[in-house]
Parts: C-alpha cells; sequence; structure tokens
C-alpha cells in the first residue's frame, strides 16, 4: 500500500462497530474543501498510546474509532456542499454507556469536528480545543480543569505520518 492509499476497515486490527447508534442532533457547520475531502478520504492510523483515535472512509461515512480499544464512536455522513467541499449532514454517536459515556451533543459535534480536523487534517484547531476544554469544566462543574490533561486524555496527539 503506498503513503497516498487509503486506509480501509481491513487496515486495522480489530474494530468493533457501533453496537447501539444514537443520532447526533447538532452537526458541526464546518464546510471542508474538496482537497481536505480527499485527505479525510485517506483515513488516520494510530501509531502509538498516546493517539486515541483511528479513521477510515466508505462511501461517503467517516468511521472513527477508539484506537486502543477499536470500538466505534462516531459515524459521520459527508454530503457535497453548493459551490464545492463537503459537511457533515448527518452523524450517529455510541449510544451503549457501557462502551462510551456520552456528555451531549454540544460535545460530540465539537470532538467530531476536533477529530476531523486536528488528528485526521494535523490543523492546530486552537479553538475547538478551547472549546472542549470549557465544555469538560462545565459537564465537571470544576473550573480549574487542566486543558493539557482534557486534550490527552480525550483527543490524544496526532503523528505525522
Amino acid at each position: 500500500m503506498t503513503a497516498d492509499a487509503p486506509l480501509t476497515r481491513e487496515s486495522f486490527r480489530r474494530l468493533q462497530p457501533i453496537s447501539t447508534p444514537l443520532q447526533v442532533a447538532q452537526l458541526p457547520g464546518r464546510v471542508w474543501t474538496d482537497e481536505q475531502w480527499d485527505r479525510i478520504r485517506r483515513g488516520y492510523a494510530a501509531q502509538d498510546m498516546d493517539q486515541k483515535w483511528n479513521a477510515f472512509v466508505e462511501g461517503d461515512v467517516l468511521f472513527m474509532h477508539r484506537s486502543w480499544t477499536g470500538r466505534g464512536v462516531y459515524e459521520a455522513s459527508f454530503a457535497p456542499v453548493t459551490g464545492g467541499g463537503r459537511r457533515i449532514a448527518s452523524a450517529v454517536v455510541e449510544g451503549d454507556v457501557e462502551r462510551y459515556r456520552r456528555k451531549g451533543d454540544e460535545y460530540d459535534s465539537l470532538m467530531m469536528e476536533l477529530v476531523v480536523s486536528a488528528i485526521i487534517l494535523g490543523e492546530p484547531a486552537a479553538e475547538l480545543r478551547a472549546g472542549l476544554v470549557e465544555l469538560t469544566a462545565r459537564a465537571s462543574g470544576r473550573s480549574d480543569v487542566p486543558a493539557g490533561l482534557v486534550q490527552h486524555s480525550v483527543l490524544g496527539l496526532r503523528s505525522e505520518s
């Protein structure tokens, strides 16, 4: 497989599909360019323990799995936008609380956009990262939540592969 060849379901050792899909009501509003969609379609594979996500595309659906467990967390269906680019038109999240503890649609929308932007595309995504920390602090009722810890535990790092 060449460096530009897209990752597929078979590229990963163990994947578990979403067992209890729940529709995500709030979706990211971002439109990714056609060039970014081409990169998204190639997917992403975690290379070590500090990387938390694996991703691949089948058709127009981006599958986002946790790298350690192989569990599916998000499935985002992309659709073309008039004038070019693509956006997430619908998405589901794992609804089984034994497999994934949801924090709500706002959080899931942000996480999907973060995985695509920061992990798959390698963008800095500072605003999204700050939003993740803010949502986590609000959900926990604490204002002293360490930003680095939140980002590393939930989002992880990105390899340059």
